[in-house]
């Protein structure tokens, strides 16, 4: 599979397309002014304990107080909240020597959050999930610090690799490698990028991780709650941290600043792919020209087609997403069963896409095409697990129920990518429906009647020209006109106006002067 990255810069931030096989899988967008983003640390006050949710609400500097979970503390809470004191309070010239920091006890998993914050300290906290329409960010005291190949997690001295690494043989080798260059105090996860990495490489991504904490300590010397302490990555570079692998060849570029860091990146962590970074100036729009735009425009409707002319319908709800998958015009044999199944298995594959493309969250519906046999559903759940594992969101996909149903979850990290490829019809706003000509007549009847009675005389009503026809038809003494016109023994004009949406009308007087309502 070959990856692509395509970034283009503008002044109000920045867009990166994440690109597998020519096809876009993900769309992520960072602002120029990005605040409280996922990895961010804060130094925080707590403003308010909610014993009823077992929570914090926490100051941060967001317009609305962060929430805090007491799952979310941490068992080290107790040593953060004093390593937070210190590093606030410390004049000494060389600061705080982490290694010889006193860890605290473990708090209970099952303990109360007055037990742990009923002073209402400040706190060092990190961003664990952005905020997310009128909610503020979620935060996490669970410290961890990304790098390449290793994850550093302070208060703990815990060596784990990740259980992607399958080999045995090479867990054990990365263990014993971890565990004899890591200072004391400091936990360290073994990421899967470090699968067959040397010592030397292990241990110049830790040190750099542990030059990152230093700089935490030195930034919270003297702060005052609530202060950004520390930014994460821009997205370029964590993207790269985390996606970068063989398969990656091509990263563009339109922006001369961020092409410098991306290439200084890349050399640091893999010099032998630096040249795959190019700096992009033609005349066109970079997404334009690397066919981007046209696949968004194409994705992210209500209605997705697949290429053998099924389409997705993709519905959102204040609970969660739907998606009907309906066949279309396909048909790939007579046997209606292996119709459906073919038609699914590339429905799934799309859904597995737009999930990450959209960055979809919470819980998904999928109403897939009824299949009879047990094996063809057993086999779609499987491949849909398979088209999802390499979407880095946590996510589950459930066994498909007796009324053909799919239910999938995903972890929402962010507000998710929500394009208007529609505009809402201004007749209908959206609904569908407009008002019948007999409600529209009635609704003109009334106001003539409210505006002769309030002295208006000759009065013109100027309507679109199809509801023109409708109260003009017939033998002129019938018309809707006529009837008026005797009703109210005064002349009634009607006339056309084709820069009208059906259902709007306007009534003016003997002036020509329009008469607001």
């Amino acid at each position: 599979m070959n990856k692509e990255l395509i970034i283009n810069a503008a002044p109000q931030g920045v867009e990166i397309a994440l690109m597998e096989d020519r096809k876009l899988v993900e769309l992520h967008s960072e602002k120029s002014d990005a605040r409280f983003a996922v990895g961010d640390l804060y130094l925080g006050k707590v403003k308010k304990l909610i014993p009823g949710l077992n929570a914090a609400f926490i100051d941060v500097g967001f317009e609305k107080d962060a929430f805090l979970h007491y799952t979310d503390l941490s068992p080290y809470a107790r040593s953060l909240l004093k390593f937070t004191s210190v590093c606030m309070n410390d004049k000494t010239e060389g600061g705080l020597e982490f290694s010889k920091f006193e860890i605290e006890p473990e708090i209970l998993k099952t303990g109360k959050i007055n037990e742990v914050l009923g002073g209402k300290p400040n706190v060092l906290v990190q961003i664990l999930k952005e905020p997310i329409a009128a909610k503020g960010p979620r935060l996490s005291c669970e410290i961890s610090l990304p790098g390449r190949f290793v994850v550093l997690t302070p208060f703990n001295d815990i060596v784990a690799v990740s259980r992607k690494i399958h080999s045995s043989e090479e867990r054990k080798r990365l263990q014993k490698i971890v565990e004899a260059i890591k200072t004391k105090n400091f936990g360290v996860i073994v990421r899967t990028a470090a699968e067959g990495k040397n010592t030397a490489e292990l241990h110049e991504d830790l040190s750099a991780l542990v030059n990152t904490w230093k700089t935490i300590q030195h930034n919270l010397r003297g702060a005052v709650a609530p202060a950004k302490i520390l930014s994460e990555q821009t997205k370029t570079t964590s993207i790269l941290r985390d996606l970068l692998n063989a398969d990656f060849n091509k990263i563009v570029v339109n922006d001369k600043n961020i092409y410098n860091d991306a290439k200084t990146y890349i050399q640091r962590i893999a010099p032998e792919k630096a040249d795959i970074v190019s700096y992009y100036q033609n005349g066109s729009p970079i997404f334009d020209a690397f066919g981007i735009t046209k696949q968004v425009k194409a994705s992210f409707g209500k209605t997705v087609n697949l290429n053998s002319g099924a389409y997705l319908i993709v519905e959102h709800t204040e609970a969660l997403h739907v998606i009907d998958i309906n066949s279309g015009y396909k048909s790939v044999s007579n046997n209606q069963e292996q119709n459906a199944m073919e038609t699914n298995l590339e429905a799934a594959d799309e859904i597995a896409r737009q999930l990450r493309l959209r960055d979809l969250g919470g819980i998904i519906v999928a109403d897939f095409i009824d299949m009879k046999l047990p094996e063809n559903k057993r086999k779609l759940v499987e491949k849909m697990e398979e088209f999802m594992s390499a979407d880095r969101a946590k996510h589950a996909v459930l066994p498909i129920s007796k009324f053909g149903l799919m239910q999938i979850t995903r972890q929402r990290m962010k507000p998710e990518v929500n394009i208007n490829t529609l505009e809402l019809c201004p007749s209908c706003n959206g609904t569908g429906k407009i008002s019948s000509a007999l409600i529209l007549e009635d609704e003109i009847e009334k106001n003539l009647n409210y505006l002769i009675t309030h002295k208006h005389s000759n009065l013109t009503v100027s309507v679109h020209p199809i509801l023109y026809a409708y109260l003009t038809k017939g033998w002129i003494l019938w018309s809707k006109k006529s009837k008026w016109s005797r009703k109210f023994k005064q002349r009634i004009n009607i006339v056309s106006n084709s820069a009208y949406h059906l259902t709007e009308f306007h009534f003016f007087d003997k002036h020509e002067e329009e008469i607001k309502l």
